[in-house]
Parts: structure tokens; C-alpha cells; sequence
């Protein structure tokens, strides 16, 4: 048996190195090295028992085949951040924070794929099979047809695998499945790497659809190597805004769909329900007497969702003026707040200005940058905006107000939901496209104080 011994592994890309450094030499991060005992596997002791087979290299033109059919879930929203369904073989990877709904969710998951036919294996490192019976009696699904297995041997779970060859593997975490061909304890980085490995390989061979859910970090990262991610197929974060019911489940990665989907589930006494109009409960309780309130039709994924974007300003009593963001992006709140002071002639530098993105969500993208300036005015001004008023463009340190992309699907959700006026860049092409919206282009943000304020 070969002999252990000690080597340094990196928390975030999984490199080794055999003595401590301030800085991993592979990725560069830093004071991510950490040491732990392994001892070299020979190849006819891994893990997923898999036999080596005879294969040859083919051009792309020799490769015939046809696309597997998906598996739908049920859960139209889940369906649709995994680009619609579970691909067979795949391996998708959900983290979130503690008590979030994770297990909830692939709970109902399980359930649901059973019901369809196909044969589940939910294996709980985490809690007993009389605990996970208990949540199940809370979930509308029924799921007699799961089953259960409570084990963190990871030699064990590949040996039920062979024996019960399940169609889905969920694996409630992987942090707490270990192998004894290591020295590490769960969850370190060459126990996650290594058993993360031989499950993909069991996946790719068996063509069973495996789900993991994974710890995160204080960070918010998930934890682990980040080798993880790049092993899994799909990554899913699970987020929840604070003080709310509602959940959001966001895809980082999809090799079978598109990336930074977001899905919203509602929490309830019977587990997860999909919320099937995510616009209107970002606009719920809009108050439309309101000054500092804009919506903006915002893309996540390929999805358009309508955001309340809010602005509070104060005559500031300290020499530094505060700029306090939730939701968007601090320096990109300075940024416009001096594009207005110097394009638009409107002082904000003595004001401390509030800019908050109601329901939890985190506007990244630059087509929100209309709707964050035109809050701001409406608060200086003290002035209500049109309730009826969607606004979508970016702003350049110019002044100048940029077309954004996909402005068709944008435009149409804010009309479905009973918008009658968006305003826009003035260079954006919608010519001659029919919009239930009176379309105002404006050219720079001094025009649109003009067109908002006279």
C-alpha cells in the first residue's frame, strides 16, 4: 500500500504543493494553502469501480447521435433555470446558505421525478432517515416511491449505485461524503475532489442525472476546491433577501442551457411553490405617490423582470457626503451621481443619497443606469414619476443615454404588465416594431430632466 503523505492543497483550485506558501502557485490566491495527509491511488483501486474502455479519436463529421430527451420536473420555474429539464447524465450542483431550502427543494425534486417513472436514490449524509421523513410529510409530493439511504461512506453509496441503478442520485452534501482511501476528514479539499471525480464518472457512465448540494462559505462561495465547479455541468445558487419569503434560484453555470437564469420560489408551510409572475412580485406594494421610484425592465438570463428602483437624498450634516447602495453597485451609484452634477447640472455633491432595489434582487447590469438617474431626479426634485413609466437604457460619462440589447422582450413584459410609457435611448432601434408603450427616446440625461420635469 503506498505510503501517505503530507502535501499543501489550495482551497480554491484544488493545486497542490508540498510545502506551505503565502500564495498558491497556481491560481494565485492567496493564504489558501492548507495542509492535509493523502496517499497516492493506484488506478484499479478508484472509486467508481468503473472498467477502462477501448476508445479511438473521430473528426466531428464521424459523430452521429441524437439529443437525449430532457426530464421534466414539474416545477416549471426549476425546469427552466436547467434550461428545460434534467439532461440524463448530468450533474448539477445546488449551494446556498444554511436552512435556506435546499434539501426542501430536492426533496420535491426526488418526489417528482419518482412520480414520473424514473428511480431516485436519495442518499443524506446530513440527517437520519427518519428526519428527511419528516420534511417529506410537509411537502405536497408524494414520496413513497424515493428512496432513502443515510451514509457518508463514499465506497458505500457507489455500492448501492451498482446495485439499485437509479435513473437520479442526490447527494444531500457532498461535503459530508468521505472515502477511505484518504486521510482527509469530510469536506477538505481532497476528500470533496476526490469523491466529486468518481461520481462524474459513475454519472457519465451510467447516464443518471446526480444532484449535489453543496456548503457555502462565509464568502458565499461554495466550499471546497473550486475544481467543483468545473467538474458539475450546472451550478445553482439558492439566495434569499432578508426579510423575505420568497427564494431565488440563480444559475452560475449551464452547459445545457442558458447562464444566469433565475428561478423564484415562494416559502410556505408545504414546502417550495414556483411564483409564476416574478415581475409583479418585485412590483408588489408599489407605492405610486411616491417620489424617487423608477421601474426599469431589467434582463436576467434571458428572462425581462421589472424592478422598483428607490432614492432617498438628505442634506448631508458631514463634510463627506454618504452614498449608500443595496442592490446595485456603490461606484457605479458615484459615477452617475457625477454625470448628473456635471451633464445635468443638478447638485448631489453636498446630498446623501439612498438607492435601494426592491425585493432582494441585484441589478448588475447597465441598462438599469436610466432608471437608477431618473429615481434620483424625481427625489432632488421631490417630484412623482408617471406609476405608468418604465425606463431602460445605460448612461456614458458623457451624458449620453446607449441603446441596451434584447429592448423587443423588454418592452413587451413591461406592456404585458400594464406599462403605457418607457423611456429609452433615442438611438435605439424599434423603428417600425409595434409596442403597446408610447416609446420617448432621449439623447442625454439632461434631456430626459427636461422631458421629466419641464
Amino acid at each position: 500500500m503506498p505510503k501517505a503523505r503530507s502535501v499543501f492543497l489550495c482551497t480554491e483550485c484544488g493545486g497542490e504543493a508540498y510545502r506551505w506558501q503565502g500564495q498558491c502557485p497556481q491560481c494565485g490566491a492567496w493564504n489558501t494553502l492548507v495542509e492535509e495527509r493523502v496517499r497516492p491511488v493506484p488506478a484499479a483501486e478508484r472509486l467508481d469501480r468503473g472498467q477502462a474502455r477501448d476508445v479511438r479519436a473521430v473528426s466531428l463529421s464521424e459523430v452521429e447521435g441524437v439529443e437525449r430527451p430532457r426530464w421534466g420536473i414539474g416545477l416549471a420555474e426549476l425546469d427552466f433555470v436547467l434550461g428545460g429539464g434534467v439532461v440524463p447524465g448530468s450533474l448539477v450542483l445546488l449551494g446556498g446558505e444554511p436552512g435556506i431550502g435546499k434539501s426542501t427543494l430536492l426533496l420535491q425534486v426526488s418526489a417528482r421525478l419518482a412520480a414520473a417513472g424514473h428511480k431516485v436514490l436519495y442518499v443524506s449524509g446530513e440527517e437520519s432517515a427518519y428526519q428527511v421523513k419528516l420534511r417529506a410529510q410537509r411537502i405536497p409530493e408524494p414520496t413513497d416511491d424515493v428512496l432513502m439511504l443515510p451514509e457518508t461512506s463514499a465506497e458505500a453509496v457507489l455500492d448501492r449505485v451498482e446495485e439499485l441503478e437509479p435513473d437520479v442520485l442526490v447527494i444531500d452534501s457532498i461535503q459530508t461524503l468521505y472515502t477511505e482511501r484518504l486521510e482527509g476528514a469530510p469536506g477538505s479539499v481532497a476528500q470533496v475532489r476526490e469523491v466529486a471525480g468518481a461520481l462524474q464518472r459513475v454519472a457519465k457512465r451510467r447516464e443518471m442525472a446526480t444532484f449535489l448540494v453543496g456548503h457555502v462559505t462565509k464568502e458565499g462561495g461554495i466550499a471546497g476546491p473550486k475544481t467543483l465547479e468545473h467538474i458539475v455541468d450546472v451550478v445553482l445558487y439558492f439566495e434569499s433577501p432578508t426579510g423575505l419569503d420568497h427564494r431565488i434560484v440563480r444559475g452560475t453555470k449551464n452547459r445545457f442551457g442558458a447562464a444566469d437564469e433565475i428561478a423564484l420560489f415562494r416559502m410556505g408551510a408545504v414546502g417550495l411553490q414556483p411564483v409564476e409572475n416574478p415581475s409583479a412580485l418585485f412590483l408588489q406594494g408599489r407605492q405610486d405617490r411616491a417620489s424617487g421610484s423608477a421601474v426599469v425592465a431589467a434582463l436576467e438570463g434571458t428572462r425581462p423582470v421589472l424592478v422598483e428602483v428607490q432614492a432617498l437624498v438628505n442634506r448631508s450634516v458631514y463634510s463627506s457626503p454618504q452614498r449608500v447602495a443595496t442592490g446595485f453597485d456603490g461606484r457605479r451609484l458615484a459615477l452617475l451621481l457625477a454625470v448628473l452634477e456635471r451633464r445635468a447640472r443638478l447638485r448631489t455633491s453636498d446630498l446623501d443619497v439612498f438607492l435601494n432595489v426592491v425585493g432582494g434582487l441585484r441589478l448588475s447590469e447597465p441598462a438599469a443606469d436610466l432608471a437608477v438617474v431618473a429615481a434620483i431626479a424625481s427625489a432632488i426634485r421631490d417630484v412623482v414619476l408617471s406609476p405608468g413609466a418604465v425606463f431602460v437604457g445605460e448612461v456614458g460619462l458623457g451624458g449620453e443615454i446607449r441603446p441596451v440589447h434584447q429592448i423587443e422582450r423588454r418592452l413587451a413584459e413591461a406592456g404585458r404588465l400594464g406599462f403605457r410609457r418607457a423611456f429609452l435611448a433615442e438611438s435605439s432601434d424599434v423603428a417600425g416594431k409595434g409596442f403597446p408603450l408610447r416609446l420617448e427616446g432621449v439623447a442625454d440625461v439632461k434631456g430626459l430632466i427636461d422631458g421629466l420635469f419641464g
